[in-house]
């Protein structure tokens, strides 16, 4: 992963939520792996501009999907076909997120039963 990853306001939103809602060191603005005896302030929460927060690459930005392959972008990461939503895939033929690959599945389905019906009849 990159040391520096650039942020959006949007994704600083989200980063920001992400951190109160799940970091485990987060403690009412403060972070407890910072603190030394005097309180201090999470520097993942004042800063807009990217991500510096160790701990909260490894541990908390994972727990949203989205944000984590916009971010962090995984080796084993690709952008939908239909869609170009990015995604993890499972394999290493994935062409579809999972909500597309379903709409897909059900498409190709259909097509396939029309030529068979089709072909049926003509015998």
């Amino acid at each position: 992963m990159n040391d520096r990853i650039d942020l959006t306001p949007k994704q600083s939103r989200k980063v920001n939520a992400l951190i109160k809602r799940l970091c485990c060191n987060y403690d009412n603005g403060n972070c407890i792996r910072l603190d030394d005896g005097d309180p201090c302030v999470c520097v993942q929460c004042i800063t807009y501009s990217h991500i510096i927060c160790k701990w909260f690459r490894i541990a908390v930005l994972p727990a949203d999907k989205d944000l984590y392959i916009e971010l962090a972008r995984p080796k084993n990461s690709k952008n939908c076909v239909v869609c170009g939503k990015g995604f993890v895939s499972k394999g290493n033929r994935a062409k579809y997120c999972s909500v597309c690959k379903i709409y897909v599945r059900r498409r190709k389905q259909v097509q396939y039963q029309q030529r068979y019906k089709r072909n049926k009849g003509k015998d």
